[in-house]
Protein backbone atom coordinates (compact mmCIF):
# COMPACT_ATOMS: atom_id res chain seq x y z
CA UNK A 1 0.00 0.00 0.00
CA UNK A 2 1.55 3.45 -0.62
CA UNK A 3 2.20 5.52 2.09
CA UNK A 4 2.35 8.77 0.58
CA UNK A 5 4.48 10.65 -2.26
CA UNK A 6 7.77 9.26 -1.98
CA UNK A 7 6.73 5.89 -2.02
CA UNK A 8 5.11 6.08 -5.72
CA UNK A 9 8.31 7.87 -6.83
CA UNK A 10 10.45 5.27 -5.75
CA UNK A 11 8.21 2.85 -7.39
CA UNK A 12 8.49 5.10 -10.70
CA UNK A 13 12.42 5.51 -10.46
CA UNK A 14 12.22 1.71 -10.11
CA UNK A 15 10.33 1.64 -13.11
CA UNK A 16 12.77 4.20 -15.14
CA UNK A 17 15.56 1.93 -14.18
CA UNK A 18 13.86 -1.32 -14.70
CA UNK A 19 13.56 0.18 -18.60
CA UNK A 20 16.44 1.15 -18.90
CA UNK A 21 18.15 -1.92 -18.27
CA UNK A 22 16.13 -3.99 -20.32
CA UNK A 23 16.93 -1.28 -23.49
CA UNK A 24 20.62 -2.16 -22.97
CA UNK A 25 19.87 -5.74 -22.91
CA UNK A 26 17.54 -5.61 -26.07
CA UNK A 27 20.48 -3.45 -27.74
CA UNK A 28 22.79 -5.98 -26.81
CA UNK A 29 21.10 -8.84 -27.98
CA UNK A 30 20.28 -7.21 -31.45
CA UNK A 31 16.61 -7.58 -31.65
CA UNK A 32 13.44 -8.01 -29.75
CA UNK A 33 9.10 -7.75 -30.74
CA UNK A 34 7.43 -5.08 -28.81
CA UNK A 35 4.81 -6.73 -28.59
CA UNK A 36 6.06 -10.11 -27.58
CA UNK A 37 7.75 -11.30 -24.44
CA UNK A 38 11.21 -9.44 -25.03
CA UNK A 39 8.75 -6.23 -24.73
CA UNK A 40 7.13 -7.15 -22.23
CA UNK A 41 8.82 -5.25 -19.33
CA UNK A 42 9.14 -1.99 -21.49
CA UNK A 43 5.64 -1.92 -21.84
CA UNK A 44 5.06 -2.76 -18.05
CA UNK A 45 7.47 -0.21 -16.72
CA UNK A 46 5.61 2.51 -19.33
CA UNK A 47 2.49 1.76 -17.93
CA UNK A 48 3.96 1.90 -14.33
CA UNK A 49 5.42 5.12 -15.01
CA UNK A 50 2.07 6.71 -16.82
CA UNK A 51 4.32 9.47 -17.89
CA UNK A 52 2.86 12.83 -18.34
CA UNK A 53 3.72 13.40 -21.50
CA UNK A 54 1.40 10.32 -22.92
CA UNK A 55 -1.33 11.06 -20.80
CA UNK A 56 -3.99 8.77 -20.85
CA UNK A 57 -1.70 5.95 -21.91
CA UNK A 58 -2.58 3.59 -18.95
CA UNK A 59 -6.08 4.05 -19.47
CA UNK A 60 -8.91 2.67 -21.99
CA UNK A 61 -9.39 5.28 -24.17
CA UNK A 62 -6.64 6.45 -27.11
CA UNK A 63 -3.95 9.14 -25.76
CA UNK A 64 -4.35 12.23 -28.75
CA UNK A 65 -1.95 14.25 -28.53
CA UNK A 66 0.79 11.94 -26.57
CA UNK A 67 0.11 10.35 -30.41
CA UNK A 68 0.91 13.69 -31.79
CA UNK A 69 4.09 14.57 -29.85
CA UNK A 70 5.30 10.65 -30.97
CA UNK A 71 4.24 10.79 -34.43
CA UNK A 72 5.99 14.08 -34.90
CA UNK A 73 9.22 12.62 -33.67
CA UNK A 74 8.96 9.43 -35.96
CA UNK A 75 9.25 9.35 -39.89
CA UNK A 76 5.97 9.93 -41.94
CA UNK A 77 4.53 5.85 -42.50
CA UNK A 78 6.45 4.28 -39.51
CA UNK A 79 2.63 2.62 -38.53
CA UNK A 80 2.61 1.23 -41.24
CA UNK A 81 6.33 -1.02 -41.03
CA UNK A 82 6.23 -4.30 -38.90
CA UNK A 83 10.19 -4.24 -39.40
CA UNK A 84 12.16 -1.11 -37.76
CA UNK A 85 15.82 -1.12 -38.19
CA UNK A 86 18.23 1.49 -36.17
CA UNK A 87 20.84 1.73 -37.80
CA UNK A 88 24.34 3.70 -37.94
CA UNK A 89 25.11 5.95 -40.55
CA UNK A 90 25.56 3.23 -43.31
CA UNK A 91 25.76 4.56 -46.91
CA UNK A 92 22.03 5.25 -47.12
CA UNK A 93 22.59 8.84 -47.80
CA UNK A 94 24.20 7.98 -51.35
CA UNK A 95 21.55 5.38 -52.39
CA UNK A 96 18.48 5.76 -54.58
CA UNK A 97 16.34 5.91 -51.07
CA UNK A 98 14.99 9.48 -50.19
CA UNK A 99 15.51 10.43 -46.36
CA UNK A 100 12.40 11.09 -44.55
CA UNK A 101 13.27 13.50 -41.68
CA UNK A 102 10.34 13.67 -38.79
CA UNK A 103 8.93 17.53 -38.37
CA UNK A 104 10.53 17.55 -34.75
CA UNK A 105 13.80 15.36 -34.41
CA UNK A 106 16.60 16.02 -36.88
CA UNK A 107 17.34 12.35 -37.89
CA UNK A 108 17.28 10.30 -41.61
CA UNK A 109 15.15 7.64 -41.80
CA UNK A 110 14.72 5.16 -44.75
CA UNK A 111 11.85 3.28 -45.95
CA UNK A 112 13.41 0.58 -47.56
CA UNK A 113 10.34 -1.43 -48.42
CA UNK A 114 6.33 -1.21 -47.42
CA UNK A 115 7.08 -3.38 -44.55
CA UNK A 116 10.26 -2.00 -43.41
CA UNK A 117 11.48 1.31 -42.15
CA UNK A 118 15.26 2.52 -41.24
CA UNK A 119 16.31 4.90 -38.73
CA UNK A 120 19.74 6.35 -37.90
CA UNK A 121 21.20 6.61 -35.00
CA UNK A 122 23.84 9.24 -35.06
CA UNK A 123 23.45 10.92 -31.38
CA UNK A 124 23.93 7.99 -29.15
CA UNK A 125 22.32 5.94 -26.64
CA UNK A 126 19.58 8.72 -25.99
CA UNK A 127 18.48 8.75 -29.00
CA UNK A 128 17.87 4.99 -28.87
CA UNK A 129 15.74 5.54 -25.56
CA UNK A 130 13.95 8.02 -26.88
CA UNK A 131 13.13 6.15 -30.52
CA UNK A 132 12.24 2.87 -28.12
CA UNK A 133 9.98 4.88 -25.62
CA UNK A 134 7.84 6.25 -28.61
CA UNK A 135 7.67 3.11 -30.39
CA UNK A 136 7.01 0.84 -27.06
CA UNK A 137 3.99 3.92 -26.44
CA UNK A 138 2.90 3.52 -30.50
CA UNK A 139 2.86 -0.09 -29.79
CA UNK A 140 0.45 0.07 -27.05
CA UNK A 141 -1.43 2.33 -28.50
CA UNK A 142 -2.39 0.47 -31.49
CA UNK A 143 -3.41 -2.74 -29.23
CA UNK A 144 -6.18 -0.21 -27.42
CA UNK A 145 -7.42 0.22 -30.83
CA UNK A 146 -7.06 -3.83 -31.30
CA UNK A 147 -9.17 -4.78 -28.69
CA UNK A 148 -11.80 -2.44 -29.57
CA UNK A 149 -12.67 -3.29 -32.73
CA UNK A 150 -11.83 -7.42 -32.83
CA UNK A 151 -14.97 -9.11 -31.88
CA UNK A 152 -13.78 -13.00 -31.42
CA UNK A 153 -10.96 -15.00 -32.08
CA UNK A 154 -10.98 -15.40 -35.72
CA UNK A 155 -10.45 -12.15 -36.92
CA UNK A 156 -14.05 -10.26 -37.23
CA UNK A 157 -13.92 -6.55 -36.80
CA UNK A 158 -16.96 -4.11 -35.74
CA UNK A 159 -18.82 -2.04 -38.24
CA UNK A 160 -16.98 0.96 -37.10
CA UNK A 161 -13.44 -0.35 -38.29
CA UNK A 162 -15.42 -2.16 -41.79
CA UNK A 163 -16.87 1.72 -42.46
CA UNK A 164 -13.15 3.23 -41.51
CA UNK A 165 -11.07 0.74 -43.98
CA UNK A 166 -13.46 1.66 -47.24
CA UNK A 167 -12.43 5.44 -46.28
CA UNK A 168 -8.50 4.62 -46.23
CA UNK A 169 -7.69 2.16 -48.96
CA UNK A 170 -10.97 4.44 -51.41
CA UNK A 171 -8.42 6.44 -53.80
CA UNK A 172 -11.22 8.60 -54.26
CA UNK A 173 -10.86 12.25 -52.46
CA UNK A 174 -13.58 12.82 -49.65
CA UNK A 175 -15.80 15.39 -48.82
CA UNK A 176 -16.48 17.23 -45.48
CA UNK A 177 -19.56 15.38 -44.97
CA UNK A 178 -17.88 12.19 -45.67
CA UNK A 179 -14.74 13.13 -43.27
CA UNK A 180 -16.98 13.74 -40.97
CA UNK A 181 -18.56 10.13 -40.90
CA UNK A 182 -14.88 9.05 -40.54
CA UNK A 183 -14.60 10.36 -38.14
CA UNK A 184 -17.57 9.63 -36.39
CA UNK A 185 -16.27 5.92 -36.44
CA UNK A 186 -13.14 6.69 -35.87
CA UNK A 187 -13.98 8.38 -32.52
CA UNK A 188 -15.97 4.94 -31.60
CA UNK A 189 -12.66 3.07 -32.36
CA UNK A 190 -10.28 5.53 -29.91
CA UNK A 191 -13.03 5.60 -27.37
CA UNK A 192 -13.13 9.58 -28.02
CA UNK A 193 -15.51 11.80 -28.21
CA UNK A 194 -16.04 13.79 -32.00
CA UNK A 195 -15.08 16.72 -30.58
CA UNK A 196 -11.76 15.94 -29.40
CA UNK A 197 -11.31 13.75 -32.84
CA UNK A 198 -12.17 16.82 -34.80
CA UNK A 199 -10.03 19.05 -32.80
CA UNK A 200 -6.81 16.69 -33.41
CA UNK A 201 -7.39 15.92 -36.94
CA UNK A 202 -5.94 19.03 -38.58
CA UNK A 203 -3.44 18.49 -36.34
CA UNK A 204 -1.60 15.46 -38.59
CA UNK A 205 -2.71 16.63 -41.72
CA UNK A 206 0.30 16.94 -44.68
CA UNK A 207 -0.19 18.68 -47.88
CA UNK A 208 0.17 15.49 -49.05
CA UNK A 209 -2.02 13.44 -47.16
CA UNK A 210 -4.80 15.66 -45.68
CA UNK A 211 -6.63 12.51 -44.05
CA UNK A 212 -3.72 11.23 -42.51
CA UNK A 213 -4.81 11.29 -38.84
CA UNK A 214 -7.46 8.47 -40.06
CA UNK A 215 -4.39 6.76 -42.33
CA UNK A 216 -2.40 6.26 -39.24
CA UNK A 217 -5.51 5.12 -36.72
CA UNK A 218 -6.25 2.43 -39.73
CA UNK A 219 -2.86 1.04 -40.04
CA UNK A 220 -1.73 1.16 -36.17
CA UNK A 221 -5.09 -1.15 -35.87
CA UNK A 222 -4.39 -2.91 -38.37
CA UNK A 223 -0.70 -4.47 -37.53
CA UNK A 224 -2.02 -4.89 -34.53
CA UNK A 225 -5.06 -7.09 -35.54
CA UNK A 226 -2.57 -8.69 -37.69
CA UNK A 227 0.21 -9.52 -34.21
CA UNK A 228 -3.14 -10.56 -32.51
CA UNK A 229 -4.80 -12.75 -35.39
CA UNK A 230 -2.15 -13.86 -37.31
CA UNK A 231 1.07 -13.76 -35.04
CA UNK A 232 2.75 -11.39 -37.22
CA UNK A 233 4.71 -9.63 -35.11
CA UNK A 234 6.64 -6.46 -35.17
CA UNK A 235 10.55 -6.46 -34.58
CA UNK A 236 12.81 -3.78 -34.19
CA UNK A 237 16.43 -4.76 -35.04
CA UNK A 238 19.92 -2.91 -34.28
CA UNK A 239 22.11 -3.08 -36.89
CA UNK A 240 25.49 -5.12 -36.01
CA UNK A 241 27.02 -1.76 -37.19
CA UNK A 242 25.44 0.38 -34.98
CA UNK A 243 25.79 -1.94 -31.84
CA UNK A 244 30.42 -2.24 -33.01
CA UNK A 245 30.06 2.19 -33.33
CA UNK A 246 27.83 3.07 -30.46
CA UNK A 247 29.61 5.04 -28.12
CA UNK A 248 33.04 5.67 -30.12
CA UNK A 249 32.66 9.55 -30.74
CA UNK A 250 33.24 8.46 -34.33
CA UNK A 251 30.63 11.43 -35.42
CA UNK A 252 31.52 13.61 -32.91
CA UNK A 253 35.87 13.47 -33.41
CA UNK A 254 35.30 14.53 -37.19
CA UNK A 255 32.24 17.20 -36.46
CA UNK A 256 34.64 18.70 -33.81
CA UNK A 257 37.84 18.83 -36.27
CA UNK A 258 36.24 20.02 -39.23
CA UNK A 259 35.17 23.18 -36.34
CA UNK A 260 38.89 23.03 -35.68
CA UNK A 261 40.35 23.11 -39.24
CA UNK A 262 38.47 26.14 -39.62
CA UNK A 263 39.67 28.14 -37.22
CA UNK A 264 43.06 27.13 -38.16
CA UNK A 265 42.63 28.33 -41.77
CA UNK A 266 41.26 31.29 -40.42
CA UNK A 267 44.00 31.39 -37.78
CA UNK A 268 41.89 32.01 -35.37
CA UNK A 269 42.39 28.90 -33.20
CA UNK A 270 44.88 30.96 -31.11
CA UNK A 271 42.59 33.84 -30.60
CA UNK A 272 40.15 33.93 -27.33
CA UNK A 273 37.34 31.33 -28.04
CA UNK A 274 34.04 30.87 -26.15
CA UNK A 275 31.83 28.45 -27.31
CA UNK A 276 27.76 28.89 -26.85
CA UNK A 277 25.29 26.12 -27.20
CA UNK A 278 22.27 27.60 -28.81
CA UNK A 279 19.44 27.98 -31.24
CA UNK A 280 21.18 28.71 -35.02
CA UNK A 281 19.54 32.66 -34.81
CA UNK A 282 19.31 34.59 -31.02
CA UNK A 283 23.17 34.96 -31.11
CA UNK A 284 23.34 36.23 -35.09
CA UNK A 285 20.76 38.47 -34.64
CA UNK A 286 21.26 39.94 -31.47
CA UNK A 287 24.85 40.79 -33.16
CA UNK A 288 23.67 42.17 -36.50
CA UNK A 289 20.02 43.03 -36.47
CA UNK A 290 20.58 46.35 -34.89
CA UNK A 291 22.89 46.56 -37.64
CA UNK A 292 21.24 45.53 -40.50
CA UNK A 293 17.44 46.23 -39.62
CA UNK A 294 17.97 50.04 -38.78
CA UNK A 295 14.67 51.14 -40.13
CA UNK A 296 12.56 48.30 -38.81
CA UNK A 297 13.68 49.21 -35.07
CA UNK A 298 12.68 53.06 -35.56
CA UNK A 299 9.26 51.81 -36.09
CA UNK A 300 9.65 48.67 -33.62
CA UNK A 301 11.24 47.60 -30.56
CA UNK A 302 13.87 45.19 -30.52
CA UNK A 303 11.71 42.98 -28.70
CA UNK A 304 8.93 43.02 -31.72
CA UNK A 305 11.71 42.81 -34.09
CA UNK A 306 13.14 39.56 -32.37
CA UNK A 307 9.70 38.51 -32.53
CA UNK A 308 9.58 39.44 -36.49
CA UNK A 309 12.77 37.58 -37.26
CA UNK A 310 11.63 34.31 -35.28
CA UNK A 311 8.33 34.09 -37.93
CA UNK A 312 8.99 31.69 -40.63
CA UNK A 313 7.38 33.85 -43.25
CA UNK A 314 9.68 36.61 -42.88
CA UNK A 315 12.08 35.42 -44.86
CA UNK A 316 13.73 38.39 -46.47
CA UNK A 317 14.27 39.93 -43.26
CA UNK A 318 15.97 37.51 -41.79
CA UNK A 319 18.01 36.81 -44.85
CA UNK A 320 19.13 40.93 -44.71
CA UNK A 321 20.85 39.85 -40.99
CA UNK A 322 21.78 36.84 -42.36
CA UNK A 323 23.35 38.23 -45.29
CA UNK A 324 25.30 41.43 -43.26
CA UNK A 325 26.62 38.49 -40.71
CA UNK A 326 28.12 36.46 -43.29
CA UNK A 327 30.20 39.74 -44.60
CA UNK A 328 30.97 41.06 -40.69
CA UNK A 329 32.48 37.83 -39.92
CA UNK A 330 30.20 35.24 -39.58
CA UNK A 331 31.16 31.69 -40.96
CA UNK A 332 28.54 29.09 -41.29
CA UNK A 333 29.85 25.23 -41.04
CA UNK A 334 26.77 23.14 -41.74
CA UNK A 335 27.04 19.60 -40.61
CA UNK A 336 28.15 16.96 -42.25
CA UNK A 337 29.38 14.46 -39.77
CA UNK A 338 25.93 13.10 -38.58
CA UNK A 339 25.66 14.79 -35.67
CA UNK A 340 23.17 17.20 -36.91
CA UNK A 341 24.41 19.62 -35.12
CA UNK A 342 25.14 23.02 -37.21
CA UNK A 343 27.78 25.78 -36.30
CA UNK A 344 28.41 29.19 -36.96
CA UNK A 345 31.60 31.03 -35.87
CA UNK A 346 31.63 34.76 -35.31
CA UNK A 347 35.13 36.94 -35.99
CA UNK A 348 33.93 39.87 -33.67
CA UNK A 349 37.12 41.39 -34.67
CA UNK A 350 35.11 42.17 -38.53
CA UNK A 351 32.14 43.63 -36.62
CA UNK A 352 31.69 47.29 -36.65
CA UNK A 353 31.18 47.82 -33.02
CA UNK A 354 31.41 45.65 -29.62
CA UNK A 355 28.82 44.68 -27.86
CA UNK A 356 28.02 46.96 -24.53
CA UNK A 357 31.67 47.55 -24.63
CA UNK A 358 32.94 50.88 -25.20
CA UNK A 359 36.51 49.75 -25.16
CA UNK A 360 36.20 47.03 -27.91
CA UNK A 361 37.53 49.32 -30.73
CA UNK A 362 40.47 49.95 -29.21
CA UNK A 363 41.22 46.55 -28.59
CA UNK A 364 43.99 44.71 -30.67
CA UNK A 365 42.30 42.22 -32.78
CA UNK A 366 43.97 39.17 -31.28
CA UNK A 367 41.94 39.90 -28.50
CA UNK A 368 39.22 40.27 -30.08
CA UNK A 369 36.82 37.01 -28.91
CA UNK A 370 35.97 34.56 -31.18
CA UNK A 371 32.51 32.97 -30.44
CA UNK A 372 31.34 29.25 -31.68
CA UNK A 373 27.86 28.76 -31.73
CA UNK A 374 26.58 25.03 -31.57
CA UNK A 375 23.23 24.47 -32.23
CA UNK A 376 21.55 21.68 -29.69
CA UNK A 377 22.78 18.77 -28.76
CA UNK A 378 20.80 15.95 -27.93
CA UNK A 379 20.83 13.80 -24.57
CA UNK A 380 24.48 12.26 -23.84
CA UNK A 381 25.35 13.46 -27.22
CA UNK A 382 26.27 16.67 -25.27
CA UNK A 383 29.40 14.80 -24.00
CA UNK A 384 30.74 13.65 -27.16
CA UNK A 385 30.73 16.72 -28.87
CA UNK A 386 31.50 19.30 -26.18
CA UNK A 387 33.77 16.20 -25.02
CA UNK A 388 35.76 15.83 -28.66
CA UNK A 389 35.91 19.98 -29.01
CA UNK A 390 37.54 20.54 -26.10
CA UNK A 391 40.01 18.55 -27.03
CA UNK A 392 43.64 19.69 -28.76
CA UNK A 393 43.87 19.87 -32.45
CA UNK A 394 46.16 17.67 -34.08
CA UNK A 395 48.51 19.35 -36.83
CA UNK A 396 51.59 17.79 -38.36
CA UNK A 397 51.65 15.47 -35.04
CA UNK A 398 51.37 18.79 -32.59
CA UNK A 399 48.77 19.45 -30.41
CA UNK A 400 47.39 22.45 -30.24
CA UNK A 401 45.18 23.68 -27.63
CA UNK A 402 42.62 26.10 -27.96
CA UNK A 403 42.27 29.40 -26.05
CA UNK A 404 38.90 28.63 -24.72
CA UNK A 405 37.79 31.52 -22.10
CA UNK A 406 33.95 30.70 -22.01
CA UNK A 407 31.23 27.81 -22.08
CA UNK A 408 27.77 28.90 -21.67
CA UNK A 409 24.59 26.86 -22.63
CA UNK A 410 21.10 28.30 -23.05
CA UNK A 411 18.26 26.24 -23.58
CA UNK A 412 14.84 25.30 -22.90
CA UNK A 413 14.21 23.29 -19.87
CA UNK A 414 10.79 21.94 -17.93
CA UNK A 415 9.88 24.20 -15.09
CA UNK A 416 9.11 22.86 -11.76
CA UNK A 417 7.49 26.03 -10.29
CA UNK A 418 6.56 28.07 -12.95
CA UNK A 419 5.17 28.52 -16.46
CA UNK A 420 6.16 29.15 -19.89
CA UNK A 421 8.96 31.60 -20.49
CA UNK A 422 9.90 31.53 -17.39
CA UNK A 423 13.77 31.45 -16.88
CA UNK A 424 16.03 29.01 -15.10
CA UNK A 425 19.60 29.62 -13.68
CA UNK A 426 21.10 26.44 -12.00
CA UNK A 427 23.62 26.14 -9.38
CA UNK A 428 24.30 22.47 -9.67
CA UNK A 429 23.28 19.60 -12.41
CA UNK A 430 21.85 16.19 -10.86
CA UNK A 431 22.20 12.92 -13.46
CA UNK A 432 19.02 10.89 -12.90
CA UNK A 433 19.17 7.41 -11.82
CA UNK A 434 22.92 8.01 -11.08
CA UNK A 435 24.74 10.03 -7.90
CA UNK A 436 26.74 12.26 -9.88
CA UNK A 437 26.22 15.39 -9.28
CA UNK A 438 27.72 18.38 -10.56
CA UNK A 439 28.30 21.86 -8.51
CA UNK A 440 29.47 24.84 -10.59
CA UNK A 441 30.33 28.89 -10.74
CA UNK A 442 27.62 30.06 -12.75
CA UNK A 443 28.90 33.10 -13.86
CA UNK A 444 25.28 34.10 -14.41
CA UNK A 445 23.22 35.11 -11.82
CA UNK A 446 19.49 35.26 -11.15
CA UNK A 447 19.97 39.05 -10.43
CA UNK A 448 21.37 39.42 -14.29
CA UNK A 449 17.88 38.51 -15.31
CA UNK A 450 15.60 39.79 -12.92
CA UNK A 451 13.57 43.10 -13.59
CA UNK A 452 12.36 42.22 -17.45
CA UNK A 453 8.85 41.01 -16.09
CA UNK A 454 9.88 37.67 -16.67
CA UNK A 455 9.54 35.17 -13.42
CA UNK A 456 13.34 34.05 -13.18
CA UNK A 457 14.44 31.12 -10.32
CA UNK A 458 17.74 29.38 -9.48
CA UNK A 459 18.05 26.11 -7.75
CA UNK A 460 19.59 22.75 -9.33
CA UNK A 461 18.34 21.18 -11.98
CA UNK A 462 18.40 17.35 -13.04
CA UNK A 463 19.63 15.94 -16.04
CA UNK A 464 17.05 13.47 -17.05
CA UNK A 465 17.39 10.24 -18.70
CA UNK A 466 14.80 11.34 -21.71
CA UNK A 467 11.33 13.73 -21.39
CA UNK A 468 9.49 11.23 -22.54
CA UNK A 469 9.89 9.26 -19.39
CA UNK A 470 9.14 11.70 -16.57
CA UNK A 471 6.44 11.16 -13.97
CA UNK A 472 4.63 13.62 -11.94
CA UNK A 473 5.52 11.73 -8.73
CA UNK A 474 9.49 11.31 -9.35
CA UNK A 475 9.32 15.57 -10.17
CA UNK A 476 6.91 16.49 -6.97
CA UNK A 477 9.59 14.54 -4.81
CA UNK A 478 12.45 16.95 -6.64
CA UNK A 479 10.88 19.55 -6.06
CA UNK A 480 9.70 18.95 -2.58
CA UNK A 481 13.15 17.86 -1.57
CA UNK A 482 16.46 19.14 -0.04
CA UNK A 483 17.68 19.14 -3.50
CA UNK A 484 16.20 22.53 -4.34
CA UNK A 485 15.41 21.57 -7.98
CA UNK A 486 13.87 23.86 -10.25
CA UNK A 487 14.03 22.20 -13.42
CA UNK A 488 14.86 19.41 -15.58
CA UNK A 489 16.23 19.12 -18.93
CA UNK A 490 18.55 16.46 -21.19
CA UNK A 491 22.16 17.53 -21.59
CA UNK A 492 23.63 20.19 -18.49
CA UNK A 493 25.62 17.21 -16.68
CA UNK A 494 26.91 16.15 -20.22
CA UNK A 495 27.75 19.06 -20.94
CA UNK A 496 29.55 19.72 -17.13
CA UNK A 497 31.15 16.57 -17.38
CA UNK A 498 33.09 17.42 -20.50
CA UNK A 499 34.16 20.98 -19.62
CA UNK A 500 35.39 19.65 -16.23
CA UNK A 501 37.18 16.74 -17.54
CA UNK A 502 39.00 19.33 -20.16
CA UNK A 503 39.67 21.99 -17.23
CA UNK A 504 40.76 19.86 -14.27
CA UNK A 505 41.68 16.41 -15.71
CA UNK A 506 43.06 17.06 -19.26
CA UNK A 507 44.60 20.61 -18.70
CA UNK A 508 43.51 21.04 -22.49
CA UNK A 509 41.71 24.22 -21.14
CA UNK A 510 42.05 26.54 -18.92
CA UNK A 511 41.30 25.08 -15.38
CA UNK A 512 39.06 28.64 -14.55
CA UNK A 513 37.07 28.59 -17.81
CA UNK A 514 34.11 30.34 -17.08
CA UNK A 515 30.70 28.12 -17.29
CA UNK A 516 27.27 29.97 -17.95
CA UNK A 517 24.03 28.24 -18.26
CA UNK A 518 20.43 29.21 -18.42
CA UNK A 519 16.98 27.90 -19.54
CA UNK A 520 13.74 29.22 -20.18
CA UNK A 521 10.70 26.97 -19.34
CA UNK A 522 9.44 25.20 -22.71
CA UNK A 523 6.77 23.44 -20.21
CA UNK A 524 6.06 22.84 -16.45
CA UNK A 525 5.30 19.08 -16.66
CA UNK A 526 3.74 18.61 -12.96
CA UNK A 527 0.67 20.94 -14.33
CA UNK A 528 -1.98 19.25 -16.38
CA UNK A 529 -2.24 20.77 -19.87
CA UNK A 530 1.08 22.11 -19.24
CA UNK A 531 3.17 19.58 -20.69
CA UNK A 532 5.27 19.03 -23.95
CA UNK A 533 2.79 17.25 -25.74
CA UNK A 534 0.27 20.28 -25.11
CA UNK A 535 2.17 22.36 -27.80
CA UNK A 536 5.13 24.39 -28.31
CA UNK A 537 6.13 28.18 -27.07
CA UNK A 538 5.18 30.24 -30.31
CA UNK A 539 6.59 33.36 -29.28
CA UNK A 540 6.23 32.83 -25.14
CA UNK A 541 9.94 31.92 -26.27
CA UNK A 542 11.29 35.16 -27.91
CA UNK A 543 11.84 37.50 -24.74
CA UNK A 544 13.66 35.12 -22.84
CA UNK A 545 15.64 33.23 -25.46
CA UNK A 546 17.00 36.86 -26.48
CA UNK A 547 17.18 38.22 -22.60
CA UNK A 548 19.66 35.14 -22.05
CA UNK A 549 21.55 35.57 -25.11
CA UNK A 550 22.43 39.23 -24.22
CA UNK A 551 23.58 38.89 -20.86
CA UNK A 552 25.73 36.24 -22.14
CA UNK A 553 27.00 38.67 -25.04
CA UNK A 554 27.57 41.29 -22.94
CA UNK A 555 29.66 39.06 -20.14
CA UNK A 556 31.87 37.83 -23.22
CA UNK A 557 32.26 40.91 -24.69
CA UNK A 558 33.16 42.63 -20.56
CA UNK A 559 35.35 39.66 -19.79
Amino acid sequence: MKTDGRTRAQESTNAIERMYITMRHLFNRGFYKPMGVSGETLREGLLALRPEIYGSVAEDKAELNGLLYVLERLPIGIEQCRYINLTSDEGYGDSHFQPIVPPKRRRNCYRIDEEQMNIEITRGRSEIYDILTHLTFLFIESHKIMRRVVIDEDGSVTRDWKKLEAVVLSKEEIDKAEREVALTHAANILGRTFYEVSKIYPKFSTPNNPEQFLHIIYWMGKLAIEETVNNDKRIITFSPILRERLGHHIHGEVWADKIKKYLVDAELLQRPIHIISANMHSVMNTLYAPLALKAEIKKKDILQVYEMLSDPSNGQVRQKVSKLAISEGMKFIEDSSGTNIDVQVFDTAKLEEGFRNKEFTSLKEEEKPVIIVMDYAFGEQAYETMDELLKPYILDGDEIKMNVKSVSIMGKAGILEGGKGDIMIPSAHIFEGTADNYPFKNELKKDDLEGHGIKVVDGSMITVLGTSLQNRDILKFFHDSTWNVSGLEMEGAHYQKAIQAASKLRKSIAEDVQVRYAYYASDNPLETGSTLASGGLGTTGVKPTYLITEKILEQIFNS
